[in-house]
């Protein structure tokens, strides 16, 4: 049955008296000429939707602006309409609104995870504009979720898919439970119809069994709180397939097993009442230990109050009871939109409202300079998808964070400055390793430390996007650091082999060229091998920065060494040029390099002040530098000749043969081979791989080498 522009006008007038009717039905009017002859996948006229969703929105009894805002949602884009009519026709803020939920609606939020980040971002910008898009978008979903079996059925699963991941949590977040319900159950309908039949057919069971025990159990709580001199509401209800169907799996318990699955609410008249209610219910049933939660007293950010309580009877049945005020039930109704609701004809004064404005910067100030897309992204899930627990500071103030959280994320939330100089905690008196869970009710201290600086470790145990994002910032900037140093090292030796100077000048001529914002950029790029000497130079002087011909001097062929110190590589691992490496210093025997994934630099981890950071020259080497091939081949006449005839002709010289495994028919063999660097060794090896009498072609490292020097070209194990 369509909704008539009298009867959304009759809706908006009931919690509105004061509403711009004729304005409505000027959207209304405007809006059906605009999508004339255009139809829904259903057959229906396409403006029946726009109606559906203002009506969603006038039953959470918003504003005229929100309400018009829906009923021209889609007329930028679908139809003539234009961003300039509907501001003349609806004034600038309904053009805006109906501007932004165009731009909404053309995210794709479930696409590639680069392009989610980056509509992600756009998604919290419109929000920070005006929250009312996404009431308007949100409300817009759950219509087009309550009509989805008119889509074909591939559009069906996308559309669910997004609902699940995307809009049902977000509906959560802002505190519009019952959508984000609603959104769940319709989206599971489409995405697991089984299931949710499957567990509808047990409900109905269940109710043949044990006859109607929701209306049992709000009898026998009006007459405990009538008892007790409470004036209050009892509703309750059955818990919606899908939250049945999570419980499930997270317990990995079967329906029978499962035993909160009635809700009840008691609605009271004053604050005081909500806790003589809680009282006389637990006077009555037994309260379930751990499942208490005082959210009147410890709100949630977007503004959700009431008492949570789960209680068992005799026959071991267990009931989840939440106890609210009439203001808290509002707002727990409508979330944060409850900043623009209406009640008995006025715009809501209601207390516990929470500022959208704050609530927004509150959510997205941990996204700040979060570059990466990964990292946004994750960010970004942490905070929307997870339940808070409480817990204090010494001096008792409450601090909020997620389920799982640590003493880390603890301390971030005070504040970056301690979290950075964070070094252990004490929970509730007792020091407890960093790892640690936080549980509500706990109070926490943070023991910091001058000096101290973020580990990478941290990255495992921190859960908060602030504190993630707050870690990775401050590791970047350490390692932003000592790439810059490397790099000037690296940019310095680059220009010194082609006869020039790295000045100042020629530096910032190169960062201007390569349009990488500034020297200290450029020389970043260097030190992390995101970018090569021989590019820099290229740039700055072209007819020079491709010379090849001349070899790297060995006593030069490592950049990042200290004046006068001397090298050798590692037996264990042999590093070659090409490769990343690093540095281990020894007293008196210099520096000894090893591969960036050689095993044995595990024994120095507890010795960061021995780690250089160093990286290879570029450049033409000379084929001096050693490594060992691991091969099996066949036993036959003449193929170890072949074998040497191929490695001689790859330019490689083979310093030494160790057989290691003799058999009737192959034999095994290590070949040590004095090469270039990397890529020399790297076609060799396909060279060998594609000759028919060779089985097996590996490259071979020593663990069992002491991990201290060996000469350049070296020798077998």
């Amino acid at each position: 049955m369509t909704t008539t522009a009298d009867d959304l006008v009759t809706l908006v007038r009931g919690f509105n008296p004061r509403t711009n009717q004729a304005l409505i039905r000027a959207a209304y009017a405007y809006g059906e000429r605009m999508h004339e002859g255009q139809f829904r996948h259903s057959g229906e006229p396409y403006f029946t939707h726009p109606v559906a969703v203002a009506a969603i929105l006038a039953s959470q009894q918003l504003d005229d602006a929100t309400i018009i805002t829906a009923l021209l949602h889609d007329t930028i884009e679908d139809t003539p309409a234009s961003y300039s009519e509907v501001q003349e026709e609806f004034g600038k803020e309904v053009a805006e609104l109906v501007d932004g939920v165009t731009k909404l609606t053309n995210l794709q939020l479930n696409s590639s995870e680069t392009k989610q980040a980056e509509n992600f971002r756009k998604l919290f910008m419109a929000m920070s504009k005006d929250l009312r898009v996404i009431l308007v978008k949100l409300s817009d979903r759950l219509h087009n979720m309550r009509t989805i079996k008119a889509m074909r059925p591939e559009k069906q699963a996308q559309k669910a898919r997004e609902t699940m991941d995307i809009y049902a949590p977000l509906a959560g977040r802002m505190g519009m439970q019952w959508m984000r319900e609603e959104l769940e159950d319709l989206a599971f309908r489409v995405l697991n119809p089984e299931a949710r039949q499957s567990i509808m057919r047990r409900f109905i069971m269940l109710q043949k069994e044990t006859g109607d025990v929701i209306s049992r159990i709000t009898t026998d709580m009006r007459k405990e709180l009538s008892k007790a001199d409470v004036e209050a509401e009892v509703f309750g209800r059955a818990k919606k397939p899908y939250s049945i169907w999570r419980k499930m799996e997270e317990k990995e318990q079967s329906f029978s097993r499962l035993s909160d699955i009635y809700g009840f609410r008691v609605i009271t008249d004053s604050e005081e009442d909500c806790y003589r209610a809680l009282g006389a219910i637990h006077r009555r049933w037994r309260a379930v230990p751990g499942r208490f939660k005082d959210y009147i007293s410890q709100p949630k950010t977007n503004g959700y109050r009431s008492i949570h309580t789960t209680v068992s009877g005799r026959d071991g049945k267990r009931v989840e009871v939440q106890i609210r005020t009439r203001q808290m039930h509002d707002v727990a109704e409508t979330g944060v939109a409850a900043h623009w609701s209406y009640r008995d004809g006025v715009r809501s004064k209601n207390p516990f409202a929470v500022d959208p404005v704050k609530w927004i910067a509150q959510l997205t100030e941990q996204f700040d300079g979060e570059d990466d897309h990964e990292n946004f992204l994750e960010a970004v899930k942490l905070e929307m998808y997870t339940d808070k627990v409480f817990c204090f500071t010494p001096k008792g103030e409450v601090i909020k964070l997620p389920r799982g959280a640590t003493p880390i994320d603890f301390a971030y939330a005070i504040h970056t400055r301690i979290g950075s100089a964070c070094v252990g905690a004490k929970i509730d008196g007792l020091r407890v390793p960093l790892w640690t869970r936080v549980k509500n009710g706990q109070s926490v201290e943070i023991i910091t430390a001058e000096g101290q600086t973020p580990q990478t470790t941290w990255l495992e145990i921190a859960t908060t996007g602030k504190a993630k994002t707050a870690i990775r910032r401050s590791l970047r900037e350490v390692d932003r650091a000592r790439f810059i140093k490397l790099g000037r090292e690296l940019a310095r030796s680059a220009f010194e082999h082609v006869g020039k100077r790295a000045t100042d000048k020629v530096l910032a001529t190169a960062a201007r060229a390569l349009r990488v914002g500034g020297v200290d950029n450029l020389l970043e790029q260097l030190g992390s091998s995101n970018r090569t000497g021989r590019e820099v130079v290229s740039v700055v002087y072209p007819e020079l920065g491709l010379v090849t011909g001349e070899e790297v001097d060995r006593k030069r062929a490592v950049i990042g060494l200290e004046p006068g110190q001397s090298f050798d590589r590692a037996s264990c691992c042999e590093p070659l040029p090409g490769e990343r490496i690093v540095g281990i210093t020894f007293r008196g025997k210099g520096v000894t390099l090893h591969a960036i994934d050689c095993d044995r630099l595990s024994d120095y981890e507890e010795q960061p002040d021995r780690w250089l950071d160093l990286r290879w020259h570029d450049g033409s080497h000379p084929a001096v530098y050693g490594a060992t091939i691991d091969l099996t081949v066949a036993n036959d006449r003449g193929v170890l000749g072949r074998i040497c005839t191929l490695i001689g002709e790859a330019g490689a010289n083979i310093a030494d043969l160790n057989f290691v495994e003799r058999k009737q028919d192959f034999f095994r063999v290590l070949v040590h081979v004095e090469l270039r660097d990397a890529a020399q060794l790297h076609s060799l090896m396909l060279t060998l791989e594609a000759e028919s009498d060779v089985a097996t072609v590996s490259r071979y490292r020593n663990v069992n080498a002491t991990g201290e020097g060996a000469a350049a070209g070296g020798h077998l194990p």
